[in-house]
């Protein structure tokens, strides 16, 4: 079992990467955490704020491309560790403009494994260490509705420049492991939710709309499916690889959960129903939600032009860490979304914040030439 006590976390001010940090500086309030991210659109420092006073904790602006800052971090702060979130994820914007998620997402994991090569591996590092890679189910392509689900030996046929960015990555940690001798690691997660999720992924975006009484789109028919996982389980799958998995193995952490994404956000707007519709409190604080207005959030459903290269479906095989790490996900999905709403209930001034200033200052720098 690993006893690496200081970590550097990339890319934590985003969902994953934030709500691992906050669940291992609980967890493990002994350990050192350095927080590396270059706090892009969907990167937000708030999303830490509460960790701030935290005495093992450290956040440093900046970007993983740096190989000079990576490995001056390490240096500096003596971490023999490294979990890498940092990365451009959302499939509709490397259709767009896949530039940056070439850049961040191979140029930047490269760099990040050169700087612990030459730290880890030279001359007077001893000890354990670890580079652990965050990955996706979808570098494995799209499956039938009839499939097996992905097992870690499935093949990769990634469909979209995000998932063809984040395979070539994959496969870069794998070669830095077999040719250098590196400890490395790879876990390939499913649709995550939870806390802290920027607003354009589907379950936070449908919140927000719901409570402003905003139209849901969904592409296409609805049909495409989806395996979702709550992301504290993610956190504790990742936890048990970091401390048991072997170096060089691959594990795959899904949530168990099925579902199409008409599906999905048909419980969503079921559960805003509930939650504001029994809440005068709720109905007074988002007045302009369909629910407090006692009228069918679903009426807000509406069906959009289905995106380039869509995958049909996404599933998971866990029997690998269920088997070799003893993983379980814990949290069923009508607890989770249930959760998760009224987080961004709660936490209504985060959302407002991401999605009125530097979301679209980003799309408007970004994407205003199409590149």
């Amino acid at each position: 079992m690993s006893q690496i006590q200081s970590w550097l976390v990339t890319g934590a001010a985003g969902c994953i990467g934030s709500n691992f940090v906050r669940y291992w500086c609980d967890q493990y309030p002994d350990n050192k955490v350095v927080v590396l991210d270059s706090l892009t659109y969907a990167g937000d420092r708030n999303s830490l704020a509460d960790l701030e006073t935290n005495p093992g904790f450290q956040f440093v602006q900046g970007d993983i491309t740096d190989h000079h800052l990576v490995e001056s971090l390490l240096r500096e702060h003596q971490l023999n560790g490294i979990v890498n979130f940092a990365a451009e994820s959302h499939v509709d914007r490397s259709i767009s403009g896949p530039g940056t998620f070439i850049s961040t997402n191979i140029v930047g994991t490269q760099r990040l494994l050169e700087a612990a090569r030459q730290v880890w591996l030279g001359d007077g590092f001893s000890g354990d260490h670890r580079f652990h890679q965050v990955s996706t189910d979808e570098v494995y392509g799209s499956l039938g509705d009839d499939d097996p689900a992905f097992t870690e030996d499935h093949s990769y046929q990634p469909s979209s420049p995000y998932a063809a960015s984040k395979a070539s990555a994959d496969h870069l940690v794998r070669s830095y492991q077999h040719t250098y001798g590196l400890h490395t690691s790879i876990s390939n997660c499913s649709n995550n939710y939870g806390p802290y999720q920027f607003p354009e992924k589907l379950i936070g975006l449908t919140i927000c709309n719901l409570v402003r009484g905003k139209a849901l789109p969904i592409y296409g028919t609805g049909k495409n499916i989806r395996d979702w996982l709550f992301v504290d389980d993610h956190c504790r799958g990742i936890d048990r690889v970091l401390r048991s998995g072997e170096p060089g193995c691959t594990y795959n952490i899904g949530g168990g959960t099925e579902l199409t994404n008409i599906e999905l956000v048909e419980r969503l707007c079921d559960l805003a129903d509930r939650l504001i519709g029994d809440s005068k409190e709720l109905q007074l604080r988002f007045p302009d939600s369909l629910a407090a207005k006692g009228v069918p959030s679903r009426s807000l459903i509406e069906f959009v032009s289905d995106r380039p290269g869509h995958d049909w479906r996404y599933a998971i095989d866990i029997s690998r860490i269920e088997r070799d790490l003893g993983y379980q996900p814990a949290t069923q999905i009508d607890a989770g979304l249930s959760l998760t709403m009224r987080w961004y209930f709660d936490n209504e001034a985060w959302w407002q914040s991401v999605m009125d200033g530097s979301y679209q200052q980003w799309i408007d720098t970004q994407y205003s030439t199409g590149d």
